[in-house]
């Protein structure tokens, strides 16, 4: 999420995931480092036919998976030739694991899934692997599954992103307080959130430059409770709170309804994720400090390309897309992964955005924004 040129970029990345327990983070939990390194990843596929399931996992979290996956979705696999099937189990893993049943059975020519519990991914990907059909994890790995591949973002990296962001705004308070409100403890990504936040903050809490609060995962990255958990944080500390390291923008909107409620909104930084129409609003309203831009029509793209080779059998085309991997500890191995890189949106970056057609001028210029679009050049 730093304030880099947005260039959507394929990054091959190899990762050592340690599944930490979030025991005080989720999107969260700091942990291992993992060594990562862009690359652009080779075209391929085109001329597939049939159809393609596909299951994302709730939109309560953000509405990120409406509004950006699941139409880039059904765009790039219908450019591959894919009669495209995206629906959405809104967090209820018995609603997964029907889908997916259905799709089993109805021979779909690839699965594409991104469970909210990774048990539960896992459990489908071994009826799909008894049923012959190839299994994509998208944007969250089925610890312990059997995906064929994984295609996300260097999460670590957006961890990074957050974290350098918060130090940047804090850079001149000494000893100031952060609290971490992180993502779901049974989401791998959370984790790694957390991993690469704290990357950058661990060293900063150790020399007394900053100062941890507290670190808390929130459940199913439900933002009413990622509020109410902040409110009692900030109560408990007298509300002294400098700065917060939220997960995603969902969250991070949650903080700031808090930070409201006591006159702190706009005085307190907020770091977010995913660009969402919400986040971006927030940001040049100055509420959110930043937000994190991944290139979601990339990594649908990307899951396309390698539907296509996987439903001609084409493993070697396959292998030529996903030139990264991803370890799996609970699994002990490595999924062949396409990872792609972040970028930190400050207000000076928002119409990169918007040029980008990930988010329209209109959904966030209107009323009280309007001026504030017209000074950034967003129209």
């Amino acid at each position: 999420m730093r304030t880099r040129t947005l260039t959507l970029l394929a990054a091959t990345v190899s990762t050592g995931l340690v599944l930490t327990a979030c025991g005080t983070n989720s999107s969260n939990s700091g942990g291992t480092g993992s060594n990562s390194a862009s690359s652009s990843a080779p075209a391929a596929g085109g001329g597939a036919s049939g159809k393609v399931g596909v299951i994302l996992p709730e939109t309560a979290s953000s509405a990120r998976w409406e509004a950006f996956d699941k139409p880039m979705l059904q765009a790039a696999l219908a450019a591959q030739g894919f009669d495209a099937d995206v629906q959405n189990a809104q967090g209820d893993a018995q609603k997964f694991s029907t889908l997916a049943d259905g799709f089993i059975s109805s021979g779909v020519k690839v699965l594409i899934i991104a469970p909210s519990d990774p048990a539960v991914g896992a459990a489908v990907e071994a009826k799909a692997k008894t049923a012959g059909i190839p299994v994509i994890d998208y944007d969250r790995p089925s610890l312990g599954g059997s995906a064929d591949y994984y295609v996300s973002f260097d999460n670590e990296k957006v961890g990074q992103l957050q974290g350098q962001a918060m130090a940047d705004a804090l850079k001149d308070k000494a000893g100031a307080g952060f609290v971490q409100i992180e993502g779901a403890p049974t989401d791998n990504n959370a984790t790694l959130f957390t991993n690469g936040q704290d990357s950058v903050l661990e060293p900063l809490v150790s020399s007394g430059k900053l100062k941890r609060i507290q670190k808390q995962p929130i459940n199913d990255w439900d933002n009413q409770l990622g509020g109410t958990t902040f409110e009692q944080i900030f109560q408990a500390n007298a509300g002294k709170v400098d700065g917060v390291v939220a997960a995603n923008d969902g969250l991070a909107g949650a903080v700031i309804t808090i930070l409201k409620k006591n006159g702190l909104n706009g005085k307190v930084p907020v770091t977010g994720q995913d660009a969402t129409a919400d986040g971006l609003m927030a940001v040049m309203r100055g509420e959110q400090y930043m937000t994190v831009f991944k290139p979601i029509k990339e990594e649908a793209e990307a899951s396309a390309k390698l539907a296509a080779a996987l439903a001609k059998g084409d493993k070697a085309g396959a292998d030529a897309i996903a030139t990264g991997k991803l370890h799996d500890p609970k699994g002990n191995r490595d999924i062949k992964s396409v990872l792609l890189t972040p970028t930190t949106i400050l207000a000076k970056d928002i119409k990169t955005v918007v040029t980008q057609g990930y988010v329209k001028a209109a959904e966030i210029c209107g009323g009280d924004l309007a001026a504030k679009c017209s000074s950034l050049g967003i129209s």
